[in-house]
């Protein structure tokens, strides 16, 4: 554990000035980020009620505003903050914490979720390294959601079975207030997007095709630490963080944790469900645009010949990737492939560690980038309903 003291010693130090209290002895602590959300305790009274693990649990609330928020915000946030510093000491129970934070004034460049998210993960790895808890877990949660009945235990016992395991990933399905029905349609159209693009990225051979949303995945303390720790983005925090964390390698889907959040729209990020739904919602038929299934199929092409690229020499290389999509070779000289290709060969003294070396090179922004570069032209974007039963 001495990397955790080199970690946290180099964090700033107003973001760790408090301390979960060493005796509560956490074995696990839920982190969930809080701006302007006045329904928080609906979650908080959930979590309180769900089955409980054989160990002990903080649930730590990270309160949070910055130098740019409006005042109503920061007086929601205040008042939050006393009714669950009430909250806490009625509900808290042996084994069973609530631990509530404040934290205004945050840079205007960094104050946000990925900021909040980062300063309570942060502080629970200090509270494991005090106490020694070298398996300590952190659960990333949201304000507005509510979990599966057995949704800690499941989490718990995933990491208790598996003394290797760095990281789960949970299901996820949206509530939808007032049962609104465009916005039921846009939320389960953008749940069966994100399924779909794992489903193709798993199909493509790369293996980091896990989810990535911010309120349904769990990572060890070490693991966490390993990465370097959330980082302090304004949105897709999340992304960045769990890309990061998969490259790790012994990461677990548990279909039967669920989390279940709020469906919503929302400006606060640039990324996620909110904008999500206010596109799908913006289109004429209603029905979202997703990335063609051919775009998948040529990636898979290119991934299906890496074993081949083994101690081969850049001419033999040139040649066989002209085999491929014209979009796909372009992109892939735009993008220096076959310097990559060359690294990974020097420093790579198996077929097995070439790959990896590969995918760190060709990772999940690269897709993204390769998706983007062949969409519309010359791969037109696909009507979700067309294809959701094929894939």
């Amino acid at each position: 554990m001495k990397h955790w003291r080199s970690y946290t010693d180099r964090q700033k130090p107003a973001y760790i000035r408090e301390t979960i209290p060493a005796e509560l002895n956490a074995d696990m602590v839920v982190v969930i980020p809080c701006f302007d959300e006045p329904a928080l305790f609906e979650t908080l009274h959930h979590l309180h009620a769900i089955v409980r693990p054989k160990a002990n649990v903080v649930i730590m609330v990270v309160i949070n505003s910055g130098e740019h928020s409006n005042e109503s915000a920061v007086l929601q946030n205040r008042l939050t903050y006393e009714q669950l510093l009430l909250f806490a000491g009625k509900m808290s129970e042996p084994g069973f914490h609530f631990f509530p934070l404040l934290f205004e004034q945050l840079p205007r460049k960094h104050a946000g979720v990925g900021l909040a998210r980062k300063i309570g993960m942060d502080l629970a790895v200090a509270h494991f390294l005090h106490n020694d808890k070298h398996r300590g877990i952190l659960i990333s949660l949201d304000a507005d959601c509510t979990v599966s009945d057995n949704f800690m235990v499941s989490v718990y016992e995933a990491f208790a079975v598996n003394e290797r395991l760095n990281a789960t990933v949970h299901h996820f399905y949206h509530r939808v207030a007032k049962n609104d029905p465009q916005l039921e349609h846009a939320v389960r159209q953008y749940e069966d997007y994100i399924r779909y693009f794992r489903e193709m990225l798993q199909h493509t051979g790369f293996p980091y095709y896990y989810h990535t949303i911010g309120s349904a995945f769990a990572v060890t303390a070490d693991a966490y630490v390993r990465v370097g720790g959330m980082g302090r983005q304004q949105g897709g925090e999340d992304f960045y963080f769990l890309q990061k964390v998969f490259a790790l390698g012994n990461v677990r889907e548990l279909n039967d944790a669920v989390v279940y959040p709020m469906a919503r729209f929302s400006d606060r990020v640039p990324f996620g469900t909110g904008p999500a739904l206010k596109k799908i919602m913006a289109e004429p038929d209603g029905i979202m645009n997703v990335y063609s299934r051919r775009s998948f199929y040529e990636l898979k092409r290119l991934f299906d010949m890496l074993e081949s690229f083994y101690g081969m020499e850049e001419e033999e290389l040139l040649s066989m990737i002209q085999k491929l999509d014209n979009s796909l070779v372009e992109f892939l000289m735009m993008n220096d492939f076959t310097v990559e290709v060359a690294d990974c060969n020097r420093n790579s003294a198996s077929t097995a560690s070439f790959k990896k070396r590969f995918f760190h090179h060709f990772n999940a922004f690269r897709i993204i980038k390769y998706l983007n570069f062949v969409h519309p032209d010359p791969f037109p974007y696909e009507k979700l309903h067309f294809i959701a039963d094929k894939y």
